[in-house]
C-alpha cells in the first residue's frame, strides 16, 4: 500500500522543513512507509530547496496559482506516482504529524474512503473569531447538502484514497476543501472524520492572503455546488421566491380593488405577472436540470 504525504506550499521555508521532519519522524515511529510530495506554489523564497533537502519530491508551479490549482497539482502527481492512499496537510505546522496515523487508520481498517482531521472535535489552540464563525457556518451548510453531520468542512488535514481522487474533479479556482466533501458524499463515498489538534500559527496565512476574498469566492462556489448536485432545490428556492413576489404584489392589487374599488396600477400588474411567469420558469428550470443529473 503506497501512502504519500502532500504538501502545498507557497514561501513557507521558515516551517517547511520541521513539518518535513516532524513527519518522517511519526511514520518512522510507527513503521508507516511514505513519500513526500510538496507542491511549490510559485514560492519566491527557498521553499523547494527546503523540500528536496528533507528528500521530499518537488513539483514547482511557474508562479502563484492558489489552492484550487496547487491541489489539482498534487492529486495528478499522486495518481501518476500510484498512490493507494493520499494525505494533505499545510506546510504551516499548525496539523501535527503525530495525528497522521489517526487519519490513516479508518483507512486502512476499510471504515472509509475520505478522513477528515476535524480541529472542531479536536483542541484549536488559536483561532480568530470571525474565522471560527465563518467555518462553523461553511459546515453547517455542507452538513445540509451532503446529509452528513460535517464539523469541520474547511479542514486542510484529510486523508483519502486514489479512488477518491480518480473519480473527483476540482472545478473551482479558488478552493478545494468544501468541493471535494460534497462530491465524495455524492459519490457514495464513507467520509468519517477525527479529532485533531489545531497549534498556533506564527503569522499570516501566505495561501489565503485576503480572508475576506476567500470568504465571498467559497460562498460561490458552495452556491455553484449545490446547484450542480441540487439543482430542483436551488432552482425552486429561488423561483419560489419569485412566484411569491408576484402573488404578493397580485393579491395587494385585488385587495386595493375589493376595499376601494380602483382599478388600474398597470405597471403593477404587469410586473406582478412578470414575476410569477419568471419563477415558474426558474422552477421549470430546475425540473430540467433534475431530469439531466440522473
Amino acid at each position: 500500500m503506497k501512502i504519500i504525504i502532500t504538501i502545498p506550499a507557497y514561501n513557507e521555508e521558515k516551517t517547511l522543513g520541521k513539518v518535513l521532519e516532524d513527519i518522517k519522524k511519526v511514520t518512522n515511529e510507527k513503521k508507516i512507509k511514505i513519500q513526500l510530495l510538496v507542491v511549490n506554489d510559485g514560492s519566491r523564497d527557498r521553499t523547494a530547496k527546503v523540500a528536496e533537502a528533507a528528500g521530499a519530491l518537488v513539483r514547482s508551479h511557474p508562479f502563484n496559482m492558489g489552492l484550487a490549482e496547487t491541489f489539482r497539482t498534487e492529486m495528478r502527481t499522486c495518481l501518476d506516482l500510484k498512490a493507494d492512499i493520499i494525505v494533505h496537510t499545510d506546510a504551516d505546522g499548525q496539523y501535527l504529524a503525530e495525528d497522521i496515523p489517526k487519519l490513516l487508520e479508518p483507512i486502512i481498517k476499510g471504515e472509509a474512503d475520505m478522513v477528515l482531521g476535524s480541529r472542531f472535535k479536536g483542541k484549536i489552540e488559536s483561532m480568530p473569531f470571525l474565522k471560527r464563525l465563518g467555518n462553523k457556518a461553511f459546515s453547517h451548510v455542507i452538513s445540509k447538502i451532503v446529509h452528513l453531520p460535517i464539523s469541520d468542512g474547511q479542514t486542510g488535514f484529510r486523508a483519502f484514497t486514489k479512488q477518491v481522487a480518480e473519480a473527483i474533479p476540482v472545478i473551482s479556482n479558488h478552493t478545494y476543501t468544501q468541493e471535494t466533501i460534497i462530491r465524495a458524499a455524492r459519490h457514495k463515498f464513507k467520509i468519517k472524520e477525527v479529532p485533531v489538534y489545531f497549534a498556533r500559527r506564527d503569522g499570516k496565512s501566505r495561501l489565503i492572503s485576503n480572508p475576506f476574498e476567500y470568504a465571498i469566492k467559497a460562498w460561490i462556489n458552495i452556491f455553484r455546488i449545490y446547484r450542480d448536485y441540487e439543482p430542483l432545490k436551488f432552482f425552486g428556492l429561488w423561483g419560489g421566491a419569485f412566484i411569491f413576489a408576484g402573488f404578493d404584489l397580485g393579491i395587494s392589487l385585488v385587495y386595493l380593488f375589493l376595499t376601494t374599488g380602483k382599478v388600474g396600477h398597470i405597471p403593477l400588474t404587469i410586473l406582478s405577472m412578470l414575476l410569477i411567469v419568471t419563477g415558474l420558469q426558474i422552477v421549470l428550470f430546475g425540473f430540467l436540470a433534475d431530469m439531466i443529473k440522473k
